[in-house]
């Protein structure tokens, strides 16, 4: 029973690590409104405030909200092309996973009142978390894409030409993320995830309309969202292709080492690919479409009270924002 517990556990990590809070405004800029679906609740990021709002069984809201500070505004260098991605990417995994932490807690604690806490100092639980996901992450689509493409290519020689080759893996890598993704979906408990998705992204949109947050007006949006991190994650795979064909490595662990390496050179590449295209809505739109299409699988209509939930998130996410005197959030 433990076991089977803490498979849940990896493979809802692994699953929201697939499904980053990544969103842009169309100037440019780093987050604004951003979200993420948790268990039984959603998170949503202000530009230095997150709030998690969790229902739990009772029906019972529990809230946790923290400032947030960013980078960029200390140490003005993290803020800089091709290192800000990289710096941007890590916070939001952190976040991410720190809510979903958070709601799973929540869920299981069903006599804890509903709370705001204070920051407090590293949890090296989360940090425990956090390595096993980015394990899982690198392991499903960089060391098993590789050795299958280099088990084939050794049975089929045309494989063996450096762009085929890399092409080939690409593909495989594709394939393995919608294969995960279709076969986790499966679960009644993700799909009560995917309903959150869904709620997260109507209520964004409600909010970047400039109209009153309400379940109604909330309702009238879709729940499939341009700016959504699946967006990003394939550009990160077109990128990948095209960087690995240019490495002249020829064996399985010179180019698995050089898929390590080169890891932050393409989150970089790739954030800086979907910030440029933020800034031009046909562009965002273009690279957007095949995530639009991901986002088939990985949302569903949300209920009125799932809606309810993002709304209170998104509320407590703004007024904390108030509260520090930060500058009008704006869509």
């Amino acid at each position: 029973m433990l076991g089977l517990r803490a498979l849940r556990e990896y493979l809802h990590s692994a699953l929201h690590l697939q499904l980053l809070p990544v969103q842009w405004s169309n100037q440019g800029e780093e987050v604004l409104i951003g979200g993420q679906a948790v268990i039984e609740g959603v998170m949503m990021r202000a530009p230095h405030s997150y709030c998690v709002v969790v229902q739990k069984p009772n029906g019972e809201f529990v809230a946790d909200r923290q400032a947030v500070s960013k980078p960029s505004e200390t140490h003005r260098w993290l803020g800089w092309p091709l290192i800000r991605g990289p710096v941007v990417l890590g916070q939001a995994m952190y976040l991410g996973i720190k809510a979903l932490k958070f709601s799973a807690e929540a869920v299981v604690e069903e006599t804890s009142p509903p709370r705001e806490r204070q920051a407090k100092g590293f949890d090296w639980a989360l940090a425990l978390n956090l390595a096993f996901s980015v394990g899982f992450f690198i392991f499903l689509y960089k060391f098993v894409p590789l050795w299958m493409a280099t088990l084939i290519a050794s049975h089929w020689t045309p494989l063996n030409e450096q762009l085929v080759f890399n092409l080939f893996d690409g593909v495989i890598r594709l394939l393995i993320f919608l294969g995960f993704l279709v076969a986790i979906s499966q679960w009644a408990e993700i799909r009560r995830v995917f309903e959150y998705h869904g709620a997260e992204h109507m209520v964004v949109f409600n909010f970047e309309s400039g109209e009153p947050l309400s379940v109604e007006n909330a309702r009238r949006y879709p729940t499939r969202h341009p700016r959504c991190g699946t967006s990003f994650l394939i550009v990160v795979m077109l990128v990948a292709i095209l960087i690995y064909a240019l490495v002249p490595a020829e064996d399985f662990a010179s180019r698995f080492l050089a898929r390590l390496g080169l890891l932050p050179l393409i989150l970089s590449l790739s954030y800086e690919v979907i910030r440029a295209a933020a800034r031009r809505q046909g562009l965002l739109l273009a690279f957007a479409q095949p995530g639009l299409w991901l986002q088939r699988i990985t949302t569903r209509r949300p209920s009125d009270a799932q809606l309810r939930v993002a709304i209170h998130a998104l509320e407590g996410a703004l007024e904390l924002e108030r509260l520090q005197g930060g500058r009008p959030v704006i869509a």
